[in-house]
C-alpha cells in the first residue's frame, strides 16, 4: 500500500522522501523522484507531513520513535496505517510527546485502489491539519471523509473497523458460497452466474468470484493481513460490547488458510479454508 501511495505523491510533483524497513522495496520509487532514505529520521527530517503505512500499531510505534531524533514540532503526521482502536491512544501520546499534529486517517481501499489514487481516507484530526493534508490526499484518494473529533479520538480507526469488517465477512461468504457448489458436485462457476446482474452483484464480488474461479491469487489484501484485522476487529468490538459472529467465524477461516499455507496470498484463499486439504 505504502509503496503505490509513495508513487502517486511523487509523480504529482511533491517532494517525497521513503524509508521502508526492507529497503530494497523501497528502491524502486526512485525511478518516480522520490529519494529513498537510509532511516526514519532521515525521511522525516525537514519534512512538513509525515505519512506511516505499515502493518501494525507496534511497527508503525517503532519507526516513528526512531524517527525521533529528527521530528519537529508542528510536523502534521497523517497516521494511515490500519492499527485498531487500542494502538491510536499509543501513538496520539507519541504524537504529542514530540508536538506533532496527529491524524487518524486510516483508508478503504486495497493495493489497486491504492495504485489507482482511488482510496478512500477516513480522516480524523484538528482543523489546522487539512490545508497541508488536502492536496496529499487528493492524489491518494478518490474521496476524504473528515470526521469530527481530533485524531486522539480514533473516529477514523473506528470507521475503518466497521467498512473492513464489511469487507472481510463478503469474502468469507463468497468463498464459502463457491466452496460449497463444488462440494455438492457443481461448477462453481455457476454461483456466478446466478448473482451476475441481480441484487446481490456487486464488483467486490465479481472479482473475489474471479480469483476463486480462476486460482488466481495474486495479492490485493492477503490472508495474513485479514486475519490480523479481524483480531484488531475483535478487540475493538469487545470494547463496544458489542458481539460480532460473522467476522469472527471469518477470522477462523483466514487462520485455517493460513495454516495450510496460503498467508501471502490474497483474501479469497479463505476459499480453501472450506477443504480439509488445500
Amino acid at each position: 500500500m505504502g509503496a503505490p501511495m509513495a508513487r502517486n505523491l511523487a509523480q504529482a510533483g511533491m517532494e517525497v522522501r521513503v524509508w521502508n524497513r526492507t529497503k530494497a522495496k523501497a528502491e524502486p520509487l526512485s525511478a518516480a523522484g522520490a529519494v529513498v532514505a537510509g532511516s526514519p529520521a532521515d525521511a522525516v527530517e525537514g519534512a512538513d507531513v509525515i505519512i506511516t503505512m505499515l502493518t501494525d500499531g507496534d511497527a508503525v510505534h517503532a519507526a516513528l520513535s526512531a524517527a525521533a531524533p529528527a521530528l519537529k514540532a508542528g510536523q502534521v503526521w497523517a497516521q494511515m496505517s490500519t492499527v485498531g482502536v487500542a494502538a491510536v491512544d499509543r501513538l496520539s501520546a507519541l504524537a504529542a510527546e514530540h508536538g506533532l499534529t496527529f491524524v487518524d486517517a486510516p483508508v478503504q481501499g486495497t493495493r489497486q485502489p491504492a495504485e489507482q489514487g482511488k482510496l478512500v481516507i477516513l480522516a480524523a484530526g484538528a482543523e489546522s491539519a487539512r490545508q497541508a493534508l488536502d492536496p496529499i490526499f487528493d492524489v491518494l484518494g478518490a474521496r476524504t471523509l473528515w470526521l469530527a473529533g481530533d485524531g486522539a479520538t480514533g473516529a477514523g480507526t473506528k470507521l475503518k473497523m466497521a467498512t473492513v469488517s464489511c469487507g472481510i465477512s463478503i469474502t468469507a461468504v463468497v468463498a464459502e458460497a463457491l466452496a460449497l457448489a463444488r462440494g455438492l458436485g457443481l461448477d462453481p462457476d455457476l454461483v456466478r452466474q446466478v448473482i451476475s446482474g441481480g441484487p446481490m452483484d456487486s464488483p467486490y464480488f465479481q472479482a473475489k468470484a474471479r480469483a476463486i474461479l480462476e486460482n488466481d491469487y495474486a495479492p490485493s489484501f492477503t490472508v495474513s493481513n485479514a486475519e490480523k484485522d479481524t483480531r484488531l476487529i475483535a478487540e475493538a468490538a469487545e470494547t463496544a460490547g458489542v458481539r460480532l459472529d460473522v467476522v469472527a467465524a471469518a477470522g477462523d477461516r483466514f487462520r485455517r488458510a493460513e495454516s495450510q499455507g496460503h498467508g501471502d496470498q490474497d483474501m479469497a484463499a479463505t476459499y480453501f479454508a472450506s477443504f480439509d486439504k488445500s
